[in-house]
């Protein structure tokens, strides 16, 4: 009895287990919720589910969302398509080397300013592989290419985002920091100079 239902069960439980490798092998973008105005770091993660490897990967910027920055990553170059505003509309990363080799993966770091108002912020990407085929992760969340969701929401905010009026008062600190330092630093040089002088005019006067 025992030994039929094992046999019975395995083959179940391990398609269960490989389904849910297979599914959780998207391009993922994290994370899934930010706070509206954020300036968010974001990662894309490109997993190679075929058996030839990953040479390129597009990402559009979801609408009112506005790259700021990317992180360099070795073997890989970068170009930006941008809009008659000057907005970036997508991002690409092409392998200058042998790409994403099958059964690894590639992580790519960005930071971008989040619209103001909540909502939901649709990654769509395009993986494009050796042998020429793309696939397209732009479907929905029930489809077999479904695209990364961030929500935009204020109950999201974390210490890693970072509003644009932060960003500007952190940067306000840091200089009246920086020139605090240097007033002090200039109000000791001109008392060691007194301090000099007084000492030349002490001795001028003894002889």
């Amino acid at each position: 009895m025992f030994k039929k239902l094992a046999a019975t069960a395995f083959p179940i439980l391990a398609g269960m287990f490989l389904f849910a490798g297979v599914a959780s092998a998207h391009v993922v973008v994290t994370p899934s919720t930010s706070a509206p105005g954020a300036w968010e770091t974001y990662t894309m993660k490109v997993p190679t589910e075929k058996k030839v490897p990953t040479v390129k990967v597009t990402l559009k910027m979801p609408k009112g969302v506005q790259l700021e920055s990317y992180q360099p990553v070795q073997g890989w170059n970068v170009k930006l398509t941008k809009d008659s505003s000057g907005k970036v509309k997508t991002i690409t990363w092409t392998a200058s080397g042998k790409g994403i080799g099958v059964g690894q993966f590639q992580q790519f770091t960005f930071v971008a300013e989040n619209p103001d108002k909540a909502g939901s912020a649709a990654w769509n990407a395009f993986q494009y592989y050796k042998d020429g085929s793309i696939v397209e992760w732009t479907g929905n969340e029930k489809s077999d290419t479904p695209h990364s969701i961030t929500k935009i929401t204020k109950s999201a905010a974390t210490s890693n985002t970072l509003t644009a009026h932060d960003q500007q008062k952190s940067s306000s600190s840091t200089n009246n920091e920086n020139g605090s330092k240097t007033i002090t630093l200039t109000l000791s040089i001109i008392a060691i100079i007194l301090s000099a002088l007084s000492l030349i005019v002490s001795f001028i006067k003894r002889k």
